[in-house]
């Protein structure tokens, strides 16, 4: 009989033994791993925009007078203004293969750039005025630091401009109203504020080409004995400088947006 409670005892030992590392694993705290963290983000210039702007303008003319048999045949004046402008803007961006941005815009300012009582062409007075100045252009940049852009921009240009000669013999050659068409190409840079608000800086180059316009002269003719019409060749080159602010909607807009 003791032999036998001898035996149990140690058999309730050993199963006591074994079952103890269990219970001892069980016990241990348990660590999850954190959670991985959230994939960067950065801002998109993919979407679209309007805006407006102001800014300076700088223009240079040459008149080449035409008119055969005029003493000045041939001859070449020049005239340079500034003035201020200001206007509006409106595009589309698309940003790809990291910070790479391509885009269109088209723009619209209004300017009072006046040259009055020139002197040339023997005391022929001159008065010129740019109304407008527009342009569509394509641009191509890179978003630095994803929030600051900085792109070149090329397109097509017009402009609208009056002009008047005023004769010693009292006649007035008028050309009002005149719009041509040019090229123009810039380089800026643009900063997102916020999500929706982008400020920009800019300077463009505009080239209207050397075109012929025949001013017609009354009530008497521009040069006595040679007709009504008083031929030029005019040539103009337009430098431009403005800062303005955008306003945005479309993925930019609405937050930051992963690269593609």
């Amino acid at each position: 009989m003791n032999t036998m409670k001898k035996f149990m005892l140690s058999a309730i030992a050993l199963a006591a033994l074994a079952a103890a590392p269990a219970t001892a694993a069980d016990l241990r705290p348990v660590y999850k791993a954190a959670p991985p963290p959230p994939p960067p983000v950065y801002f998109s210039w993919t979407g679209c925009y309007v805006g407006g702007n102001v800014g300076g303008l700088w223009v240079h003319r040459d008149f080449t007078d035409r008119l055969v048999g005029d003493p000045f045949f041939g001859r070449t004046f020049n005239s340079d203004t500034s003035s201020f402008l200001g206007g509006v803007q409106a595009g589309c961006n698309y940003q790809f293969a990291g910070g790479w941005v391509i885009g269109i815009q088209g723009d619209y300012d209004w300017t009072g750039n006046n040259n009055d009582n020139l002197i040339f062409f023997n005391n022929v007075r001159g008065s010129f005025n740019t109304k407008n100045l527009a342009s569509v252009t394509g641009r191509i940049g890179y978003a630095f630091w994803d929030r600051f852009l900085g792109y070149v921009k090329g397109g097509a240009a017009w402009e609208r401009d009056d002009f008047s000669f005023f004769f010693p013999n009292g006649a007035v050659a008028n050309l009002t109203g005149n719009t041509r068409s040019g090229w123009t190409v810039g380089v800026g840079g643009e900063y997102a504020f916020t999500n929706w608000i982008t400020g920009f800086i800019e300077y463009d180059h505009y080239g209207f080409g050397n075109n012929s316009d025949n001013f017609i002269c009354g009530p008497a003719a521009c040069v006595v004995g040679l007709g009504t019409a008083f031929p030029v060749d005019r040539k103009e080159t337009k430098d431009v400088f403005k800062v303005g602010l955008n306003f945005l909607w479309g993925p930019g807009a609405w937050g930051p947006g992963r690269r593609y």
